[in-house]
This record gives structure tokens, sequence and C-alpha cells, in this order.
């Protein structure tokens, strides 16, 4: 079973508009509410391809039981945790001339609260895949990641990492089967400039010695950079097309991987069907659907 964490879910409020302004009223011309969250977009584009998954994290408030509602309605299982104290965050992106987000605060996150997570975690064995995703809320600490990983290191779960800074570097020491930092995060990882593809190669290599199997790089224009875990490097460019949302591209990226890598596939294969599922949402107003990943893949 494939398991995914979004600590910090949310509504996402995206509206499309001509021109943004500041001080003056702004009329949208086209608006949708998806319900977001990095491990919340994974298991989207799972099922896309055929995969079920399990959805956990924190909601909280009015905003929390519609999120639930609307993963429910997406057919994707869920087991939440319901926190007492503030609300599940609303993010409003505005897309215009440029993207422009307002993010929200999100829930106050207690121990109590995080110790039944840990208790849903306790189930997960060998034979299962667990995605954990994105930022924290304010409350809770940043060990929250290599804490879990400590707590389930001897179930020997697959573990995929999409995380930047701290959350990633606490990680390493567990050996996650996976890690999808874009090039500008693995910059900031290692405060350095990377130049050339050798550079960010170079790095990459260094976050598989310092513990990751599978090291995939996102470079958006510049394609992705896969060192898998053999050693092996693999180099893709992007799918043809126009960008219409960045929102969710990584995280396709991510359950095209591990689809790939459920059904089989060699690294390389499994880089084209994460690249054609990142090119899928990249190219459409929501995430990617089953028809276009097929349709982008012939790219390939």
């Amino acid at each position: 079973m494939i398991y995914t964490i979004t600590m910090n879910p949310a509504l996402d409020y995206v509206v499309d508009l001509p021109e943004f302004k500041t001080n003056q009223v702004n009329r949208v011309v086209e608006e949708h509410i998806f319900y977001g969250g990095k491990g919340i977009n994974v298991a989207v584009v799972l099922k896309e391809l055929g995969f079920d998954s399990c959805c956990f994290g924190f909601t909280a408030g009015f905003t929390g039981k519609e999120l639930e509602r609307g993963v429910q309605e997406l057919g994707i299982k869920s087991d939440f945790v319901h926190v007492s104290n503030g609300l599940t965050r609303i993010n409003v992106k505005i897309h215009s001339q440029q993207e422009t987000e307002l993010n929200g605060l999100g829930p106050v996150v207690s121990n109590e609260d995080i110790d039944c997570l840990y208790e849903k975690l306790k189930q997960l064995t060998s034979d299962d895949v667990l995605v954990i995703s994105g930022s924290v809320p304010s409350s809770m600490s940043l060990s929250i990641y290599d804490q879990i990983l400590k707590r389930i290191d001897t179930n020997k779960v697959k573990v995929v990492i999409d995380a930047t800074g701290d959350l990633l570097k606490r990680t390493l020491k567990y050996k996650p089967f996976l890690i999808k930092p874009n090039n500008h995060e693995l910059a900031e990882l290692f405060n350095v400039e990377l130049k050339t593809i050798d550079d960010i190669e170079k790095y990459a290599r260094k976050l598989q010695d310092m513990g990751a199997i599978n090291v995939l790089i996102s470079m958006a224009k510049d394609g992705s950079l896969l060192i898998d875990e053999n050693g092996n490097k693999h180099r893709l460019g992007v799918c043809k097309g126009t960008v219409k949302n960045s929102v969710g591209a990584g995280d396709s990226m991510v359950a095209g991987f591990i689809a790939g890598y459920l059904s089989n596939l060699n690294y390389q294969e499994i880089l084209k069907l994460a690249t054609a599922a990142g090119g899928a949402t990249a190219f459409s107003s929501a995430l990617a659907t089953k028809e276009k990943i097929q349709e982008l893949l012939k790219q390939l």
C-alpha cells in the first residue's frame, strides 16, 4: 500500500484574471477550488496511474471537514488526525501576469496529535511506500520528518521525501528510498552556486553519499537528472507544451516515479513516466490525467 503524509494540507483557491493590481478591486474571470497539499496531489496522480493510496496528515475546523469530504469525493482513502485548535488553511493562488500565492497558517498541532499520527504509522511494513512531502505547520518542530523515520526505521518502509532544507537533511541518515529536490533547492542545501549539469550531478551524488538511495533533481525547462540506486545517471529533457500551472508538477513527478517503480520499469522508463506526469500537470489547469500523461509519454 502507498501512504502519503501532508502535514499542512489546504483548500487551494485558484483564480485567473487578466491583470492583478494592488490597492484596488480585482475581479476574477475563472476560479477553482482544489483539495491541496503535496501528499494529496501525489495520491490524486497515483490514482490516475492505477495505484490506490491512503492520505495521512492533520485537519482542523470547517475547512478541514471540507478537505476530507473533497478527498473522499476524489475516491481517495484518508485517515487524517483531527486537530482541535486552528483551521485547515486556505491558500489563494493568483494566476495573472505572474503567479502570486497567499498561504494560510494551518492548525496548531499538539504533541498528542503527533502521537496519534505515530500510532497510525505503526501498521506500515516493508511492503509499503510512505511519501512525506511539503512544509509543516509553524507549531511543529523541523525534526518531525526524521522523528517519523526513526520510529518506522525497523519496519523497512520505502520512504519518499519531497522537502527542502533541514527537513530533508535530517532524514538522510535513515536512507530514504527517493528524494526529489529541484536544482535551486539543491544549491541551497549545500550553499553553492550550480552553474553546470556536472555541478548538479556532483551534489546529487553527495546526497546519495549522505544516505539517499535514489536522487531525482528537477530542473524546470532543463529537464531532470536521476542518480539511481546503482549509481547510474539518467538525463531527460521536458515535454513540449504550454505551461498553465506549476502547482503540483513536482508532486506529479513523484507519483510517476512511484508508479513506474511499482510497475517494475527500469530507471530510464521510470524517469520518462515521472517526466510525463510532471508535464501533464504543468500543461493543465488541474492535476495530471492518465490520458494527458500517455499523450506526453509519446514525446519521450
